[in-house]
């Protein structure tokens, strides 16, 4: 019977929940500290090497039997990549608004204080401005999607799956992405101080929940992890251009 891991990590794990727990610590938690501390200083470059290392954890732990069965192969049904596309930009200006109507133009909107990390200057013409867009928008529908779709939707949630079916796995792989993300905003950095703040904090954690769910039923639509990577991709898209435009339209 083929195995999902590789001779070497077979012999020390199974492809099971034990497995995608032990994953979950040795990525989560320090991405978690990374986030924070490039909160902190502004600038995400440690996060980014992070990002190519669960990019290239699936082609490190697994065969290729187990990159097959976590969704790296050709998609079963196209149109669901177009799907994947529109859903993804879709959720993420519904994100924006929702964070307009009820928080404004303060940091307690979540797109307001991601938008710290950007480092867009106050003094930046028309053209410079789309210059940055575009190197940002390419950043982020690149090294976040890969890497965590690979992760997230990929080697852990089958390794879940193999022990307790695709429903619970997607609420477990999604939860620990929703938490994850209380490091990009809802434990604010602000005023030089740390401050958590509860109940944006709250509607963060449940709006990233949401889009994670929605990331993973690309993937199964699709017939392939490239349905979550598209769905992610256009959703740091539609984010970038939020923060970029409507959000700072100086």
């Amino acid at each position: 019977m083929e195995k999902e891991l590789k001779p070497l990590w077979s012999k020390i794990f199974n492809f099971d929940w034990k497995f995608g727990l032990f994953l979950i610590l040795l990525i989560c938690i320090p991405r978690f500290i990374l986030v924070l501390h490039g909160n902190e200083i502004a600038n995400m470059q440690f996060v980014g090497i992070l990002m190519l290392v669960m990019a290239f954890l699936p082609f490190l732990l697994l065969s290729k039997y187990g990159r097959r069965k976590i969704g790296i192969h050709k998609p079963t049904n196209y149109s669901w990549l177009i799907i994947a596309l529109l859903f993804g930009i879709a959720f993420s200006i519904l994100l924006y608004f929702l964070g307009d109507t009820l928080y404004g133009n303060t940091y307690q909107n979540w797109y307001k204080y991601i938008a710290k990390s950007y480092n867009i200057p106050k003094e930046i013409d028309a053209q410079n401005k789309l210059i940055m867009f575009g190197i940002s928008a390419f950043i982020g529908m690149s090294f976040s999607p890969i890497g965590e779709e690979l992760y997230f939707r990929g080697i852990v949630h089958s390794s879940f799956a193999n022990s307790v079916g695709n429903t619970k796995a997607s609420i477990i792989d999604s939860s620990a992405f929703a938490l994850v993300h209380i490091s990009h905003f809802g434990l604010v950095f602000h005023n030089q101080q740390w401050e958590f703040l509860l109940l944006p904090t709250l509607i963060w954690v449940l709006s990233m929940f949401a889009v994670s769910i929605l990331f993973f039923v690309c993937r199964k639509r699709s017939g392939s992890i490239l349905g979550a990577i598209i769905c992610h991709s256009a959703f740091n898209l539609g984010m970038t251009y939020c923060i970029f435009y409507p959000l700072t339209g100086y």
